[in-house]
């Protein structure tokens, strides 16, 4: 392994000829950590539904589907929408319809924040496209099982004009 780590370490830095230049050995498990550090796996789902025409309809109505088998984790649920920086309000009403594994189908009414008069637009952007990620739960656990959401904007104005993407992210903490 000692030279595989001092082949690749040669490609960045080489040798100068004749020297009796000697990589430490402490740069080797550096090298390790830093290498094995990097490959970790971020724990989460996240699915976004293009909207067409960028007009959401309250008929259209995107569904998305997971599962848990980690029960002992903390999992945090968020609502994902991008728009673009001609959607005519500072926020969203969704209705949120969930149906946790063995159970009824569950709704709650959201009224989400996009932007304040303060600071304009809450989300990320680049160029005229903003995205939010905005928190619907605390962490929490979740049952083992299949999870099944649905999500329907409530806004007066249908269609909501402007609206590229809406989606779910779950992430686990």
């Amino acid at each position: 392994m000692k030279n595989i780590l001092r082949h690749f370490y040669l490609k960045i830095v080489p040798e100068i000829p004749n020297s009796r230049f000697q990589i430490p050995n402490w740069l080797y498990i550096l090298i390790l950590i830093l290498f094995f550090s990097s490959c970790t796996t971020i724990d989460l789902y996240e699915k976004n539904v293009t909207i067409p025409k960028h007009s959401w309809s309250n008929s259209f109505k995107p569904e998305f589907t997971f599962t848990i088998t980690d029960t002992s984790a903390l999992y945090q649920l968020f609502f994902v929408v991008r728009h673009t920086e001609k959607y005519n309000f500072n926020n969203i009403w969704i209705n949120l319809y969930s149906q946790p594994p063995g159970d009824t189908l569950h709704k709650a009414r959201y009224e989400l924040q996009l932007a304040t008069n303060e600071k304009g637009w809450l989300g990320t952007g680049m160029d005229d496209i903003y995205e939010h990620r905005i928190a619907l739960t605390n962490p929490q656990p979740f049952k083992a099982g299949t999870y099944k959401f649905k999500v329907e904007q409530v806004m007066r104005e249908d269609p909501l004009q402007n609206v590229l993407n809406a989606g779910i992210r779950v992430e686990k903490k």
